[in-house]
């Protein structure tokens, strides 16, 4: 088992902790073709070739991963011993309140070895697992203005951010220039984590 690397915050990102890791610059997303997803309020989840896992492999037992543990049961006999699936796990509400979800599991990378595959395949895969994607919120060129635009049109009460990546395959260990993440001011509403409060599902469409 393998732990999904941390996405480091965009400079621009007003939401980041003092323990979280800051892009020291875009210059990696400078480029004629990202991805821009909504950034979605669950809990990292990889999905590989005998079961799951939380972000950390060696993260407890909550009931809020049995359904994703269904889910998984149904796509890890399809995967190679070097394939991962990355997504949220949405099934427990944390601080956006979801009404229709398409899944409680949207996927937002597929890995294969060490290399984050590009995003067209990404997308090609998840279709034939069966597995549904964050949203995307933009695809095309970078300009110097983006980010800032789609943060001034982020939901603050349905939407908690976004990631934005290049297209092309990039190895894990180029994830702090290839990819960056923006989360909104004030996003985290509750002293207590998720994990310690009563679990309330979110809803599917």
């Amino acid at each position: 088992m393998k732990k999904y690397g941390r996405t480091y915050h965009l400079p621009s990102s007003p939401g980041a902790a003092s323990d979280d890791k800051i892009m020291r610059s875009t210059i990696g997303l400078q480029v004629d073709d990202i991805v821009v997803t909504e950034k979605m309020d669950g809990e990292n989840t990889t999905i590989h070739s005998f079961g799951c896992h939380a972000r950390s492999p060696d993260s407890r037992y909550h009931p809020s991963r049995d359904w994703l543990k269904a889910f998984a049961a149904g796509i890890s006999p399809l995967l190679s011993e070097d394939e991962r699936i990355v997504g949220e796990n949405l099934y427990a509400r944390h601080s956006i309140a979801y009404n229709a979800l398409p899944s409680f599991f949207l996927g937002f990378a597929w890995i294969v070895g060490d290399v984050i595959q590009p995003w067209d395949d990404t997308l090609g895969r998840f279709a034939e697992l069966g597995v549904v994607s964050v949203p995307t919120l933009h695809r095309g060129p970078y300009r110097p203005d983006l980010f800032e635009d789609l943060a001034l049109g982020l939901n603050i009460e349905t939407q908690e951010g976004f990631v934005a990546r290049v297209v092309n395959a990039f190895s894990e260990n180029e994830m702090p220039q290839c990819m960056g993440k923006y989360v909104r001011e004030g996003h985290v509403q509750s002293e207590s984590h998720w994990m310690k409060t009563e679990l309330i599902p979110n809803k599917m469409a």
